[in-house]
């Protein structure tokens, strides 16, 4: 029989963290081997005994005893340095890549590659690769933004972010917008189909067929669309777009349409029609602010789905593909649900302006 030695002194809060890293998928396998090292010594286990449960070497079990009696949980996840092949890239050399990356450009280009930043420094291209995932560095990456220069921007995301999240009573919010010169495009050659091994194939080059535009309204209250399709963008098609909506919708309910600053929107005959029925209510979007209009993420579903991968032989074969791709959605709607805050996305454009003043 093996003497016990002395119960390891582990607190709850030690031991519940202890816990916690063995049961965690993304803990060490190291890690997890020490921190059940220490429950059982906790325990009061003797050191052979810890080692032949968990298959380690007594040394290891003392090794570890005495790490967490010393140093506490930071013992336990110190890495000692290891005995291998020592970094022979010089500090010099490092820097070097990385200020060419943040502060230069190669000639007749516009952002350095692997290849042409090792011919520039003198390295091999997996080193310039190494040196830039280990520095957070991503040339080939370019992330696109867009800062509204409206000067009503605050008042008009409070406006439209408070329908969301705070609709009215008695009242449907719906997103409104045209989704125009939408290609029927036909691919000159047929592709082969989805097979095991193999992905569906199609030909880059098509032959154009025509264009349409969507006309379409989302409901905020259960995610149906109403959509309606047209040969032309124009306010006229707009107009027989709220037509149907006026139609649509039951007559004791007020209308508030999300829409953006398109000119169709606030043509003339447009504001004629909409002053004989008050119940429609329009908010706009914010110039350059179309993501705050969730009809983009059902276009965005609708192009993805049905559109970008189909062919159409022409625009009435496009039409009943936008149409049927209604008709599914229709058949088991769910509701977009809208969760930034106003202040929330202040915060955001407000930082990202500051980082832009700083940059430039």
């Amino acid at each position: 029989m093996w003497t016990a030695a002395a119960p390891l002194p582990v607190s709850p809060e030690q031991r519940q963290t202890l816990e916690a890293w063995v049961r965690a998928h993304r803990t060490p396998q190291s890690v997890v081997l020490r921190a059940r090292v220490v429950l059982l010594a906790g325990e009061g286990q003797a050191n052979n005994a810890i080692a032949a449960e968990l298959k380690t070497t007594r040394m290891t079990v003392l090794l570890w005893r005495e790490r967490f009696a010393q140093q506490g949980l930071a013992g336990l996840r110190k890495v000692a340095p290891g005995r291998g092949r020592k970094p022979t890239i010089p500090a010099a050399t490092i820097r070097q890549i990385i200020d060419q990356t943040l502060h230069s450009t190669p000639p007749g280009a516009t952002h350095w590659s692997c290849s042409s930043m090792a011919k520039a420094v003198g390295v091999s291209p997996n080193t310039v690769n190494r040196v830039w995932r280990e520095n957070g560095l991503k040339p080939h990456l370019v992330r696109k933004f867009k800062l509204s220069s409206d000067p009503r921007f605050v008042e008009k995301l409070t406006d439209v972010v408070g329908l969301y999240m705070n609709p009215p009573e008695r009242a449907l919010v719906l997103c409104v917008d045209e989704k125009s010169q939408i290609q029927a495009l036909d691919r000159t050659q047929p592709g082969l189909p989805l097979k095991k091994g193999r992905a569906q194939t199609m030909t880059h080059d098509y032959k154009r067929n025509g264009t349409a535009a969507l006309f379409a309204a989302l409901n905020l209250l259960d995610g149906t669309v109403l959509g309606q399709v047209h040969l032309h963008h124009r306010h006229q098609e707009f107009r027989s777009f709220l037509r149907r909506l006026d139609r649509e919708y039951p007559k004791d309910l007020d209308l508030h349409l999300i829409l953006d600053n398109y000119g169709t929107h606030g043509h003339p005959n447009v504001k004629s029609w909409l002053a004989s029925r008050p119940r429609f209510h329009l908010h706009f979007v914010p110039t350059g602010s179309s993501w705050l209009n969730l009809i983009e993420v059902w276009f965005s579903q609708l192009t993805n789905r049905a559109i970008r991968r189909g062919s159409f032989t022409g625009v009435g074969d496009l039409v009943i593909a936008i149409h049927r791709y209604i008709e599914a959605h229709n058949a088991d709607p769910k509701p977009f649900v809208w969760t930034a805050s106003v202040e929330a996305i202040l915060e955001k454009v407000n930082r990202c302006r500051a980082i832009s003043r700083t940059e430039h």
